[in-house]
């Protein structure tokens, strides 16, 4: 095959390097697309070299059929190997098989974060995790158990080309030099930096790879950092300057950090972390003083990525009262503008405060784009727990795509959080015996049962601060009210489920739905059944949440609630009993109420951009709240929740009597039958009320220890049932 005829021919084609899939890092393997595979003419699991600035082989593996075909994928480790970045092009060419050996012994540099009495655990874990897996001389890998900096291979025997096989011998020691001959080994400990950099500037080993559902955030954090930082001069011919700056916003524990890690961990540039604390002083003219000096330090080391985390600490809104803030504002505003304009300089600012900055930082040619870092989606969360758990020991019952569905409202910390809490709870239930534990801890396990332990333990912290939950109740725990489970599904579901369909119709979707009806009716139950269905974020807000009775609180907490909610996308915010805080404006309307009303007027007009978004309020007042919320655009969509029929009471008792010992004298439709003017809570009650009596006598009848051994003989009779309808009336 010519050169012409696929971008390659017999022996090598060229592609474009694409970050790994998430579960690849670390495991030296390259996938490609099933067209350049048979251009090669290899099968998965051969090897093949990647050819950049230098020359590494990796193990062929097929690449998912939506990967473009002009796309190879490999982790950062391979890429650094090979030297190139995402983006660069690289020859991937087949390996004869004699030409690499298998290999009789490895020499290791360790990183020098391992301790020496680690290193014997370090051998068996790169024995392990190597295994089958073509090194050379030269090269640097992470080891799965071994800690996540990078080693580095100094010696192999045979030299060349190896392959780590079962018989393989690995000796792990510190300052060992690579054979003469062999490939200038990449610093360990970043894939990027400069040669003589200080070990301060140096970031953390953090790769796309370590990256979990922030891919379209990344490639934009990418675009405006690598570009000017390895194409300056093209900025130039366009007759632009490059960007300046790039600030990173959204709730704590989303990845901003991370990202700006990964990518100054990707580029050749110094990397200088700058926290508020060591910024600010007491004394005048220090703050500004330290502030000149990281500046200074990065064009001395540029190119350079100065990362200011936590910005809004050190750059807030300035006011008359905050002399020293105002200053260090007006330093960085000065610092910034005189940033060189070859872009041998970038900014990285983030915070969870976007809106407390100064807006003088937030125009073109400071902070020139601004990207929001929101709450991952269940693909996210799914991306996010397959890098916590690549290197832990999972049992075949656990399964990730159901936990990442389980976890709404969670950020990538409190998924680290999750799996760390699972690993601590698989160590607690170790056995207690030394033989036996000893076993255990040879083939450690982590289960799903120590999974649910850790998420019952680790709340969400992007829903902290409100009523949230996740969708654990569907229409199938609703009786009835088959109209308006229909209405809400085509008011909720269809916009995010048909999607194209409303795009290529020019349909906005409906922004509000207002239930009502009377009390008791399943309002409540309706919306949370709702979340269930569409597998969104529930966010449940109550009037006391609310108003305050300063001036601007109450409107600020709306505010609050509309923008937790965005960031949390898609959710549904639920306002229940909204009449306590919506009522009609005019004569003897409380002041907070109408300022309250106000706000959520001007939330909901602005939902309109934000598809993800719904709120549902319930009421059993309707005309009690202000007209203007229920006009088109705005709460337009109207569910009546009534009392249940005959046919909705029947569904109701059988929900509630699921998996209730009923004895055999208890007819379900008779009783619906005679029960009406009873709501979905009523009859609640009711089976409650009927399960109590039949707890009591059987509690009254035997004392503790006994009733508990004949909790199998508990019956809930007819009679119960009938006793309970005295007890409970309709509309109570």
């Amino acid at each position: 095959m010519s050169e012409s005829d696929g971008g390659g021919d017999e022996r090598g084609v060229s592609l474009s390097v694409r970050a790994a899939e998430k579960r690849d890092a670390g495991r030296g393997v390259a996938r490609i697309p099933e067209a350049a595979r048979k251009r090669l003419r290899v099968l998965s699991g051969d090897d093949v070299a990647i050819e950049g600035e230098r020359t590494t082989v990796a193990k062929l593996w097929p690449a998912d059929p939506t990967v473009p075909e002009t796309v190879v994928q490999i982790d950062a480790d391979t890429r650094a190997n090979a030297g190139v970045h995402v983006g660069d092009t690289v020859t991937v060419r087949t390996v004869e098989e004699s030409d690499v050996r298998e290999a009789r012994s490895v020499t290791l540099e360790a990183p020098p974060s391992l301790p020496t009495e680690d290193r014997p655990l370090a051998e068996r874990a790169a024995a392990r995790a190597l295994e089958g897996r073509p090194i050379r001389a030269g090269e640097r890998l992470r080891i799965e158990g071994a800690g996540a900096a990078p080693f580095r291979v100094a010696d192999t025997d045979p030299a060349g080309d190896v392959r780590v096989g079962s018989g393989t011998e690995f000796r792990v020691q510190t300052g060992a030099a690579p054979k003469e001959g062999t490939d200038v080994p990449i610093d360990a400990g970043t894939s990027g930096g400069r040669a003589g950099d200080g070990d301060a500037d140096r970031p953390s080993g953090v790769t796309y790879e370590d990256i979990g559902g922030l891919d379209d955030e990344l490639e934009l954090v990418r675009e405006m950092i690598e570009l000017p930082l390895s194409e300056p001069d093209l900025f130039r011919r366009l007759g632009v300057d490059p960007p300046s700056g790039v600030l990173l916003y959204g709730p704590p524990g989303t990845g901003k950090t991370l990202i700006a890690r990964a990518v100054a961990n990707e580029v050749d540039a110094t990397f200088l972390t700058v926290s508020g604390p060591e910024i600010m002083s007491k004394y005048k003219g220090e703050s500004e003083e330290k502030l000149r000096e990281v500046f200074e330090r990065a064009r001395e080391k540029s190119p350079t990525i100065i990362f200011f985390d936590e910005i809004d600490s050190i750059a807030g809104e300035r006011s008359d009262e905050g002399d020293a803030e105002s200053r260090v504002v007006g330093q960085l505003l000065t610092l910034m503008d005189g940033l060189d304009a070859r872009g041998e300089v970038i900014v990285i600012g983030a915070t969870n405060r976007v809106d407390s900055l100064d807006p003088a930082l937030r125009r073109g040619g400071r902070f020139d784009r601004e990207i929001q870092i929101g709450v991952p989606d269940a693909r996210g969360r799914r991306e996010i727990l397959e890098v916590h758990t690549r290197g832990m020991p999972l049992a075949d019952d656990v399964d990730v795509e159901k936990i990442a569905a389980r976890t709404h409202g969670f950020v990538g910390a409190d998924l680290d959080s999750v799996t760390s809490e699972a690993a601590m709870a698989a160590i607690r239930r170790r056995p207690t015996e030394p033989e036996e534990r000893a076993e255990w801890n040879r083939d450690p396990r982590v289960t799903k049962a120590d999974f649910d332990t850790a998420l019952a333990s680790v709340e969400p912290s992007a829903m902290r601060e409100y009523v949230a939950e996740s969708p654990g109740t569907t229409f199938e725990d609703v009786g009835g009210l088959a109209e308006a489970k229909a209405t809400l599904r085509e008011a909720v579901e269809w916009p995010l489920v048909y999607d194209r369909l409303f795009e290529e119709t020019n349909t906005d979707p409906p922004s509000g739905v207002l239930l009502h009806g009377p009390p008791g009716t399943g309002k409540t139950l309706l919306a949370r059944a709702l979340a269930g269905e569409t597998d969104v974020n529930f966010v449940r807000v109550d009037g006391p949440e609310i108003v305050d009775r300063y001036v601007g609180e109450s409107e600020k907490a709306i505010r609050k609630v509309f923008e937790r909610a965005r960031q949390a996308a898609p959710s549904i915010v639920f306002f229940d009993e909204i009449d306590a805080i919506a009522g009609a404006r005019g004569d003897g309307t409380h002041e907070v109420t109408e300022r309250v009303v106000s706000q959520l007027l001007t939330e909901l007009d602005g939902m309109a951009e934000n598809p993800n978004l719904v709120v549902v309020a319930a009421t059993n007042r309707r005309e009690a709240i202000d007209p203007a919320l229920l006009r088109p655009g705005r709460l337009d969509t109207h569910v009546l929740v009534p009392e249940p029929d005959l046919g909705a009471r029947e569904k109701i008792l059988a929900v509630h009597t699921a998996g209730k010992p009923l004895a055999d004298d208890v007819d379900l439709d008779e009783l619906a039958a005679d029960l009406e003017g009873y709501t979905g809570a009523d009859l609640e009650a009711l089976v409650r009320d009927a399960s109590m009596a039949a707890i009591r006598e059987v509690a009254e009848a035997y004392g503790p220890e006994e009733a508990n051994d004949r909790a199998g003989e508990v019956l809930i009779e007819r009679r119960h049932l009938e006793a309970a309808t005295g007890h409970v009336d309709p509309g109570d």
